[in-house]
């Protein structure tokens, strides 16, 4: 049966540190802590008088002092790791920990997990092919030497590097190494930690390359086991559930997530609000109950994009430089159907087929598979197809050889309509309100990702008002538009009443419109 060592570096808040060791290793598992050496010695001497009688707890035999994006970090990490080795004989996983993680499973389910699951669990993916840094410097993190911090002593990181760039100082990577990046919160098995500890007495190469290198928390250990362990033995994912704002700045979880965070397909979560002390004793109280059963949805991600995303409305004011002087073209008339029920804007334009001869395409842009026709790539994928809009568009236009086109469209996409009625072809609006049932909104939830089919009663209670706020948002924002030729038909209408608009919008008789507006459940879910 699996047991962990967890490996704890902190810096502040002895009494946290305390409460965090005893709730761990009650449950049968341990933990090395390596307690930063610019903390307070009071601090320190607290932690070790509350847990030297704790046979489940060890320190490192060596503490330094930490800073953020330093070798520093990893150093204190190798010596907990090396202090956690040799008092723990047993433990079968080291768990990378700070102060602000908390378990959002139980100890049981921890170890049926990692039993089940025989692999290392740490994020790796390729440094200078991905994308996963998303601002400052990327390549100079490597290919130069670090002497400063870059936090603490900005005008001397910058100097540093600078007058070795002017002196074309680069450096290789040591030649056998492929660097990789990822999250500094990981999972390892113990034969892989016995790996990584001998690998790093016996390549002093490496080891001083990286000692130079900046924020090798992120690189060191994720290329290190990359290097010596099997690919399919390794989970490219981190067991600790974490997100990001767009500004990079971790999101805080308070009381109210208890539920949230349970769903996740995650072992532990960060960071947690200072004052969610109710949050915090749940959790503590959880790790050690093995009588506990979890149900994943793992929404919290799509979640909190929805959310956050809501007040963020963009607009773009220029046109990207390959559509200058683009056009559908003046003489074409594109007819977009506007719709949140994708399956009602289907079957009215299934109906529309009978009265109006034009191509009539359904979601192009939310859909991958929509049936488009081979126009020489560019609509293989939804990010083409939306980046170079007005030029599908018009191949559409060529390839049905016609001068009118219907399509449909989500009314989130509101960037999208913009610019097509600011084409200087004709553009015709046609939009389809329809009414949202809870049980529909629910069920929308599960489709776009925002609730699994076990997310509970209460977050579901709670996200519901916000998503029906959202749609009525979004069709808000195409009124205030202030569109041209944009037609509205309601659920809630009779027949006569969304005749006329639709005439207006396909351009033929109200006698045939009506015939559309009565079709036999138009508006069925």
């Amino acid at each position: 049966m699996a047991k962990i060592a967890y490996i704890l570096l902190s810096h502040k808040n002895p009494d946290a540190v305390i409460r965090q060791a005893e709730t761990l290793t009650a449950a049968g598992d341990c933990m090395s802590i390596h307690f930063d050496a610019r903390a307070k010695p009071e601090h320190y001497q607290r932690i070790r008088r509350a847990l030297d009688g704790n046979p489940g707890v060890t320190f490192a035999r060596r503490r330094i002092k930490c800073g953020w994006g330093e070798w520093s970090l990893v150093q204190a990490s190798l010596n907990a790791l090396e202090a956690a080795v040799d008092a723990f004989p047993r433990a079968t996983h080291f768990y990378m920990l700070s102060g602000d993680c908390v378990p959002i499973k139980s100890a049981a389910y921890a170890h049926a997990f990692l039993d089940d699951n025989d692999a290392d669990f740490i994020e790796s993916f390729d440094f200078f092919e991905s994308d996963w840094i998303k601002t400052g410097i990327k390549a100079e993190r490597l290919t130069y030497r670090h002497f400063f911090n870059e936090r603490r002593q900005k005008r001397l990181f910058y100097a540093s590097l600078n007058l070795q760039r002017r002196l074309g100082l680069e450096r290789a990577v040591p030649a056998d190494i492929d660097v990789q990046i990822g999250s500094q919160w990981w999972c390892l098995r113990r034969r892989t930690v016995e790996w990584i500890l001998d690998f790093t007495r016996q390549r002093r190469d490496v080891m001083r390359f990286f000692r130079t290198t900046w924020i090798p928390d992120e690189t060191f250990f994720q290329t290190l086991v990359r290097h010596l362990v099997p690919q399919e033995e390794i989970e490219t994912r981190t067991l600790t559930f974490l997100m990001f704002t767009d500004y990079g700045v971790p999101v805080t979880f308070y009381n109210d997530h208890y539920d949230l965070l349970l769903n996740q397909d995650f072992l532990f979560a960060r960071k947690i609000s200072p004052e969610a002390h109710q949050l915090k004793e749940r959790l503590g109280a959880l790790y050690n109950d093995d009588t506990v059963r979890f149900t994943l949805s793992n929404e919290g991600a799509n979640l909190f994009r929805f959310l956050t995303g809501r007040g963020r409305v963009g607009r773009r004011f220029a046109p990207r430089f390959w559509e200058n002087d683009s056009t559908i073209g003046r003489h074409r008339e594109l007819m977009i159907v506007i719709a949140k029920k994708w399956h009602v804007a289907k079957r009215f334009v299934g109906v529309a087929r009978w009265f109006l001869n034009a191509p009539m395409l359904e979601y192009v842009f939310n859909e991958a598979d929509a049936g488009l026709p081979d126009l020489g790539g560019i609509e293989r994928t939804l990010e083409k197809r939306t980046r170079h809009r007005r030029a599908l568009v018009r191949m559409l236009f060529d390839y049905h050889e016609s001068d009118r086109l219907v399509l449909c469209m989500d009314p989130a996409n509101i960037d999208l309509l913009h610019d097509f009625c600011g084409d200087r072809s004709t553009t015709r609006l046609l939009e389809i309100k329809c009414q949202f049932s809870d049980d529909y909104l629910i069920g929308h939830a599960r489709r776009v990702g925002l609730a699994g089919d076990d997310t509970s009663p209460d977050t579901m209670k709670r996200l519901l008002p916000t998503i029906r706020g959202d749609i009525v948002f979004e069709s808000d924002r195409i009124r205030d538009a202030g569109f041209e030729n944009h037609e509205v038909i309601r659920e809630t209408d009779s027949p006569a009443d969304n005749a006329v608009p639709i005439a207006r919008f396909l351009d033929i008789p109200v006698e045939k419109a009506q015939e559309i507006a009565e079709f036999d459940h138009l508006f069925a879910d």
